[in-house]
C-alpha cells in the first residue's frame, strides 16, 4: 500500500517496537485491537459550517478511511452546528467530535473534550497556522482598503461564536481600534452556512463580509461567486495560497468526549496519523498547541474566559454605571447640601450673632428706659405730693423759728433760765431732725441709682413705706397691716426702693380713690405667705372699678384720673414681673373699693444678696 511508505508514526509505539515496526506495523496493530475489541459503532460529530450537505460530502471520505483501518467498527457521521453539538457532548450523543479550534476550546472547558489529532493543510503542513479568516468586499468598493475602512459600515458574519467565521476578524478589529460590539463595525450575523455572508455582501445588505480563508478562491472555482467581483480586504503577504486577513491559527481539533474509552481513542489516534492526505491536501497530526487561542479569547473575553467581562473594569463599568452615575450624583449632591448647609449656617449664625448683639443693645437701652421711667414715676408722685410736703415742713420749721424768738425775747427781758434754754434747744433740735427725717426720705426715694436686689422684710418694707407717706402728706390716711407671714418666710430677695415706689403708688391710689368718695377709713394691707410665694395686697374703700376697667388698668397711658399719666401701674407691674412676681386687680370679697395685690418668691434658706 502506498501509505506504508510513509512511517512517522513509529513515534507513538512503545521504544521495543518503534525500530522494527513501521506504519505497516501500526495497521496491522489496528487490526488486532480490532479483532479483540469486537465490532461497535463510533458516533462522530462534526461542525457542519457550510451546512449539512456539504459537511456530509466533506467528512464522507475520512469516514470511510477510518471505517477502512478500524475493522468491525461502523462510524456514524453526525452534522451540527455550534449549539448543537454542545448539546451532543451534553447528552453522551457522540464519542468523538470535529471542530474548529475556538470551538473546540469552548468544548473543552464546558465539557471536558480532549483533542487527539490536529488538522494539517497541505501548504505549510505546520499544525499550529491553518485556520484563518478574511475579510471580502465588492471589488468596486474602493472606499474600502483597509480594516480601518470598516469604521462605520456594516460587517456580516455567521454567529457571534463562529471562530474563523467572525471571533478571529474580531480580534483583528481590536488591534487596529475598532469594536464591533460598539457599532464600528455593525456586525450582522446570517447564521449557518457560511456562503449567506457571500450572499449578503452580493446584495449590498453588508459592507464587508467575514469567511474563512480560502472558501472565497473555493467559491470561485465551483463557480458560487464569479471570479473578480469580491477581493479580501488587507491581504496578509506571508500567506501566498489564499487571500487571508487575520493571523493563522492551529487547524480544526479531532477530540474525545470525556466518556470516550482511552483504548478506542488510542485505536482512531493511531487510524488517523495513518491517512493519507485527502484531495484538499489536508492530513491529520499531533495535537498542535492551542495557547494562540486561549490568548485570543482571553483578549475578546469569550469562551473560558468571559468571566472577564464580569470582573473587567470596562465590564463593571457597563454594568453598574447607572449605579456609579447615581452615587456620583448622590454625592454630588450631598456635597453642594453640605455647601449649602454650611453656607445658611454661616449666614445664620452671622444673622444670630447680629441679632444677639442688638437684643443685648436693645435690652440695655431697655433697662436704662425703665430706669428713667422709674426715675420719673418718683418724681411724678413727688409732684403730686409736692403741695402737702410744704406743709409738712413748715410745721417743724415754724416750731423752730417760735422757739427761736422765744428764747431772744427772754433774753432782752433777763429772764431766760437755764431750764429754759435747755428746753428750747431741745425741742429746736427735735424739730430740725424731723424736718431733717422728711426731706431724707424724700431725696432717697428720689434719687437715680442702680438696681440692687438684697435680702427684705416685706413687713418692714410696707411699715417704712407708711411713714414715708405720712412724713410727706399731712393728712395721709391711717394704714392698717395685717401681718400672717410666718417668721421663716417673711423676706424676699428684691430692689427695695422698687418695692417701696411700687408700694407708694399702691398707697396713693388708694388714698387717692377714697379721698374721690371722702372715705376716712383706714387703707388696709395684708401680708400672707403660701406655696413659696409672699402675697401683698391693698384695699382701699373708695368707688371701685368696672371689671372692662379693672383689665385696662395696667395699660400703659391709661388712667382714671383728670391729671393723672397713666404711667404709675403700668411701672409697677413691670417692676414686679421683674422680680418674678405677679401685679392684678378684683374687687374686694365684701364692701366697696378694690384691691390691688400681688406676689414675690420667698427667699430660699441659705440665699444671700447677690454681689
Amino acid at each position: 500500500m502506498p501509505a506504508c511508505r510513509r512511517t512517522p508514526f513509529s513515534a507513538f509505539l512503545p521504544a521495543s517496537l518503534a525500530p522494527a515496526l513501521g506504519r505497516c506495523g501500526a495497521l496491522l496493530l489496528l487490526g488486532l485491537w480490532a479483532a479483540a475489541a469486537g465490532a461497535a459503532d463510533i458516533r462522530l460529530g462534526v461542525l457542519a459550517w457550510l451546512g449539512s450537505e456539504e459537511a456530509e460530502v466533506q467528512w464522507k471520505p475520512l469516514v470511510q478511511e477510518l471505517e477502512r483501518r478500524l475493522p468491525g467498527h461502523r462510524i456514524q457521521l453526525r452534522q451540527y452546528d455550534l449549539d448543537e453539538l454542545s448539546q451532543a457532548l451534553q447528552g453522551g450523543e457522540v464519542e468523538f467530535v470535529v471542530t474548529n479550534p475556538g470551538h473546540y476550546v469552548a468544548l473543552e472547558a464546558e465539557h471536558g473534550i480532549s483533542r487527539i489529532a490536529t488538522q494539517v493543510s497541505a501548504p505549510s503542513q505546520d499544525p499550529a497556522h491553518v485556520v484563518g479568516s478574511a475579510v471580502v468586499v465588492l471589488e468596486r468598493r474602493r472606499d474600502l482598503r483597509r480594516l480601518e475602512d470598516l469604521r462605520g459600515a456594516t460587517l456580516a458574519a455567521v454567529a457571534e461564536d463562529a471562530f474563523g467565521g467572525y471571533q478571529l476578524i474580531w480580534a483583528e478589529l481590536l488591534r487596529h481600534g475598532l469594536d464591533p460590539e460598539q457599532g464600528q463595525p455593525r456586525p450582522l450575523f446570517t447564521g449557518f452556512p457560511m456562503p449567506r455572508v457571500v450572499e449578503a455582501v452580493l446584495r449590498g445588505e453588508a459592507d464587508a463580509g467575514v469567511l474563512r480563508a480560502c472558501l472565497l478562491e473555493r467559491l470561485e472555482r465551483e463557480g458560487t461567486v464569479p471570479p473578480g467581483r469580491l477581493r479580501v480586504l488587507s491581504p496578509r503577504a506571508d500567506v501566498g495560497h489564499c487571500g487571508v486577513t487575520s493571523a493563522l491559527y492551529p487547524g480544526w481539533a479531532f477530540a474525545a468526549a470525556r466518556g470516550t474509552d482511552p483504548a478506542l481513542s488510542r485505536a482512531v489516534l493511531l487510524a488517523l496519523l495513518s491517512l493519507p492526505p485527502d484531495e484538499g491536501g489536508q492530513t491529520w497530526s499531533v495535537p498542535a498547541d492551542y495557547h494562540p487561542v486561549h490568548e485570543l479569547f482571553r483578549e475578546l473575553k469569550i469562551g473560558p474566559y468571559a468571566f472577564l467581562r464580569e470582573t473587567g473594569w470596562d465590564a463593571l463599568w457597563h454594568r453598574y454605571w447607572p449605579w456609579a452615575a447615581g452615587l456620583a450624583l448622590l454625592l454630588l449632591g450631598g456635597g453642594l447640601y453640605t455647601l449649602r448647609v454650611e453656607h445658611l449656617v454661616q449666614r445664620r449664625t452671622r444673622e444670630l450673632t447680629f441679632a444677639l448683639a442688638e437684643r443685648h443693645r436693645l435690652e440695655a437701652t431697655l433697662r436704662s428706659g425703665q430706669e428713667q421711667m422709674d426715675h420719673l414715676s418718683r418724681l411724678s408722685i413727688l409732684g403730686e405730693l409736692a403741695g402737702t410736703l410744704a406743709h409738712e415742713l413748715n410745721q417743724p420749721l415754724a416750731a423752730i423759728g417760735n422757739y427761736a424768738r422765744s428764747l431772744l425775747r427772754r433774753q432782752q427781758a433777763g429772764n431766760l433760765t437755764p431750764e429754759a434754754l435747755q428746753q428750747a434747744a431741745a425741742e429746736i433740735a427735735s424739730e430740725s431732725e424731723r424736718a431733717a427725717g422728711i426731706l431724707g426720705g424724700i431725696r432717697a426715694f428720689a434719687r437715680k441709682r442702680s438696681r440692687v436686689r438684697q435680702l427684705c422684710d416685706l413687713a418692714q418694707l410696707v411699715r417704712e413705706s407708711a411713714d414715708l407717706l405720712r412724713g410727706i402728706q399731712a393728712n395721709a390716711p391711717a394704714i392698717a397691716l395685717e401681718d400672717a407671714l410666718p417668721p421663716g418666710g417673711r423676706q424676699v430677695l428684691a430692689d427695695p426702693l422698687q418695692l417701696q415706689q411700687v408700694l407708694l403708688n399702691l398707697f396713693k391710689n388708694a388714698w387717692d380713690a377714697q379721698e374721690a368718695v371722702g372715705s376716712d377709713a383706714p387703707i388696709a394691707v395684708s401680708l400672707s405667705a403660701g406655696e413659696g410665694r409672699c402675697r401683698v395686697a391693698v384695699r382701699d374703700h373708695g368707688g371701685g372699678l368696672s371689671p372692662e376697667l379693672q383689665q385696662r388698668l395696667f395699660e400703659p397711658f391709661f388712667t382714671t384720673k383728670p391729671d393723672g399719666l397713666g404711667l404709675g401701674l403700668s411701672i409697677c407691674k413691670t417692676i414686679i414681673e421683674a422680680h418674678g412676681g405677679e401685679l392684678a386687680a378684683a374687687a374686694p370679697a365684701d364692701g366697696p373699693g378694690l384691691v390691688l395685690h400681688f406676689s414675690l418668691p420667698l427667699a430660699a434658706d441659705g440665699e444671700s444678696t447677690p454681689l
